[in-house]
């Protein structure tokens, strides 16, 4: 007999620092799944990735077992990070708050292929550049 799906459940976590607090214990709990379980495999599985903020969707079975799948991390978390600065622009418009060049947005896009909806790496350029002007970071070259 297969396992059916109980649930869906989508969440961002930072990255090796899992912890039974909000959001996984409010998102898990209500499903019976083993939260410390599930802490101990997601920080095993992104201790390379520390620090950073990696969407996560755990699917929730009948038997109450799991199963999770990491995604890439958010074009604005991978902007910030190249652009070197906390947040995002209050006015996109008028303030600039910092800088990428072309070829950190071409290593984003290839970190990201997978996650987006495109095929075609210049399509995919032209979606990270939106994000990023959305966010008050000047692309240049």
């Amino acid at each position: 007999m297969a396992k059916q799906v109980t649930k869906e459940i989508k969440v961002q976590i930072t990255g090796g620092q899992a912890t039974p607090a909000p959001p996984v214990g409010t998102a898990l709990g209500p499903h019976g799944v083993n939260i410390g379980q599930f802490v101990q495999q997601f920080n095993d599985r992104t201790r390379e990735m520390m620090g950073t903020t990696i969407p996560v969707i755990i699917t929730v079975y009948n038997d109450r077992s799991f199963d999770f799948i990491l995604k890439s991390p958010p074009a604005a978390v991978l902007l910030k990070q190249a652009a070197q600065i906390a947040k995002g622009a209050g006015n996109p418009r008028t303030d600039k708050v910092g800088t990428v060049t072309r070829s950190q947005v071409l290593e984003i896009v290839r970190l990201k292929m997978t996650d987006l909806n495109t095929n075609d790496e210049g399509q995919a350029c032209r979606i990270i550049e939106g994000t990023a002007r959305s966010m008050g970071i000047e692309v240049v070259a």
